[in-house]
């Protein structure tokens, strides 16, 4: 088998194993990376974005560099090579996780268990969740759907088909610092800037291409894809997010609702623009989403597995193969 066929394999194999078994119950790679940052972070951190900027270089050139080692040690071996990717892609997917996180809330959101619901919240949203009703739960959800189908599957997927196995790691190295330093607080305004951009960096094509497939994918979900094309077209920009808005701004469009409005996290507080149009989502709109969003990132796995396919094997030793 040819080293790119046997990249495109493992591609496969680790998103079917993640629709099948999602992350790994215990001694997840990622968060035993999310626990070596935290603990570089304590030691290095300044008040400076050079610092920042070092620390992310680090970090997210370690898991690179990783990365490029095993895809040069199985060069000459294509079954190494299909197990090694694989088991990575598998560790850095989160498209199941993220599928059941939403079907769980709601069954929540269903049984009109609002303190079951805004426990639940965190493993989806960031926001505060403390005085949320249901509108706000509901809409936090699709909120959260349409962003972390980029964030946690496409954008994965999607590098690795460009950069094969230091894409997966380096990738979802990067995403994983800017969920731990790349928010706005005053411990991270000046350290984790180099950690944000990085991210919105990485995401830019990967979040274009979740609201084109959300588009493609809408009727599966009983949805619209001229909403989809349209609120995306109109509205992807509006929000503070370069990439979210996108992502959010298609799905809202795909499903007819309208997304945005006040969001509170911790002391902080935002005001979203509206994005799609609409009365504003209902309980039985998360299953749409959750629905639609399993469509994307699975679509993305197999363009992701036939691009690397007919891409060819490129040159020894280069990330190509």
């Amino acid at each position: 088998m040819p080293v790119h066929a046997a990249t495109a394999a493992g591609l496969a194999l680790g998103a079917a194993a993640d629709r099948l078994f999602a992350d790994p119950r215990r001694g997840h790679p990622v968060a035993g990376f999310g626990q070596a940052a935290a603990a570089l972070e304590r030691r290095v951190w300044r008040d400076s974005r050079a610092a920042g900027a070092g620390y992310t270089l680090l970090t997210v050139g370690t898991a690179t560099g990783l990365g490029t080692a095993l895809h040069r040690l199985t060069a000459a071996r294509p079954l190494a090579r299909t197990t090694v990717t694989a088991v990575a892609t598998w560790a850095v997917l989160g498209g199941t996780s993220l599928d059941r996180a939403a079907t769980t809330m709601a069954g929540h959101l269903e049984a009109g268990d609002l303190p079951a619901a805004r426990a639940h919240l965190p493993t989806l949203a960031g926001r505060d969740p403390r005085d949320l009703g249901a509108p706000e739960l509901v809409r936090a959800t699709i909120e959260s759907v349409a962003e972390n189908t980029s964030d946690a599957a496409v954008a994965p997927l999607f590098w690795g088909a460009v950069a094969g196995l230091p894409g997966l790691l380096g990738y979802r190295a990067a995403n994983t610092l800017d969920a731990m330093v790349g928010y706005r607080s005053a411990r991270y305004e000046r350290f984790g800037w180099a950690s944000a951009r990085l991210d919105d960096v990485l995401n830019w094509a990967p979040a274009r291409l979740t609201a084109a497939l959300t588009v493609l994918a809408a009727p599966v979900a009983g949805g619209s894809a001229a909403g989809a094309w349209r609120a995306w077209r109109r509205d992807g920009a509006a929000h503070p997010s370069p990439n979210a808005g996108r992502c959010e701004a298609a799905l809202a469009g795909a499903l007819g609702v309208r997304l945005g409005g006040r969001n509170v996290y911790g002391s902080r507080v935002e005001e979203r623009p509206p994005l799609g149009d609409g009365q504003p989502p209902v309980r039985g709109d998360v299953r749409r989403a959750t629905r639609l969003s399993r469509v994307v990132w699975t679509t993305a796995a197999a363009l992701a597995a036939v691009s690397r396919l007919r891409r060819g094997g490129g040159q020894p030793g280069v990330v190509t193969s």
